[in-house]
């Protein structure tokens, strides 16, 4: 069968993040990639200029068209924006007993261009952390979401993760590229256990979309039958390998891109000399 996996979140019109990110990597990892779009974006390399929301009702009739139809077999949710529109999708995942939910706390830009109101914080948390497999908070995001401050190591990311367990997803894989130090090292928290997930650090400015690129990517492993931990250690893979390839690319006039087919384009590009 078909792997399939399905993304809720925001557009970004440059391609570099949200839904366009989403799909490109579920494409890159094998999966076919379906999309709810809960809120579009006038977005470029440089910054956020404008945000414009997705009715609630017709966020719904999407989510009921793809999971009436679809056999989806996981589901990444990213930009929401809006209390409303997480209350429909909490509602949609229930409706249709989706429980395979990998949960982007998305809140604001690489650009720094906030994304999420700062009243729909409390609507996230209440409503669709708990009903998340995983979530995928970086360490601003894990701080918000806690009200507290910033983790500064890896001690205290591993408390915050905890904490974040006690709001009821099933496992918390907290980022730490917000850190310093030559490594980028991530945690996977379970109730049972700590995975470790370290990775050189990439010299860089091409990062835009890293967040949604490594949430699908775990989505996507996920579609495709791979136990949790499994999944975000493909996943971190993957991410890590498209930032390496980034600079590759040639994309606006800000922050650009990670390379999600740098495992494809140059064989295609051998392919046609």
């Amino acid at each position: 069968m078909t792997a399939i996996a399905v993304t809720i979140a925001g557009s970004d019109s440059s391609g570099g993040a949200g839904v366009q990110a989403d799909l490109k990597t579920f494409s890159a990892l094998g999966v076919y990639g379906a999309s709810v779009l809960a809120a579009l974006t006038a977005q470029n390399t440089q910054g956020v200029q404008g945000i414009h929301g997705v009715p609630p009702e017709f966020v719904r009739q999407q989510m009921d068209s793809i999971f009436s139809d679809l056999a989806v077999g996981a589901v990444k949710i990213g930009m929401l924006a809006t209390p409303e529109v997480i209350e429909t999708v909490a509602e949609g995942l229930l409706a249709h007993n989706v429980h395979t939910v990998v949960l982007d706390t998305v809140m604001v830009a690489k650009s720094g261009d906030p994304l999420l109101r700062p009243e729909a914080v409390d609507t996230l948390r209440d409503r669709l952390v708990p009903r998340a497999m995983v979530i995928t908070p970086n360490l601003p995001e894990a701080a918000r979401l806690l009200d507290a401050e910033q983790a500064r190591n890896e001690s205290e990311m591993r408390e915050q993760a905890k904490a974040l367990l006690a709001l009821g997803p099933g496992a918390v894989l907290i980022k730490g590229g917000h850190s310093g130090g030559t490594e980028a090292t991530d945690l996977l928290v379970t109730r049972d256990n700590v995975t470790r997930l370290p990775a050189k650090r990439i010299a860089t400015r091409n990062t835009h979309g890293t967040g949604c690129t490594l949430s699908s990517a775990v989505a996507a492993e996920l579609a495709k039958g791979q136990a949790l931990e499994e999944a975000v250690v493909a996943a971190k893979a993957y991410l890590t390998a498209a930032l390496g390839a980034a600079d590759s690319l040639r994309i606006g006039l800000g922050q650009g891109p990670v390379h999600h087919f740098h495992a494809l384009w140059p064989q295609l590009e051998g392919a046609e000399q």
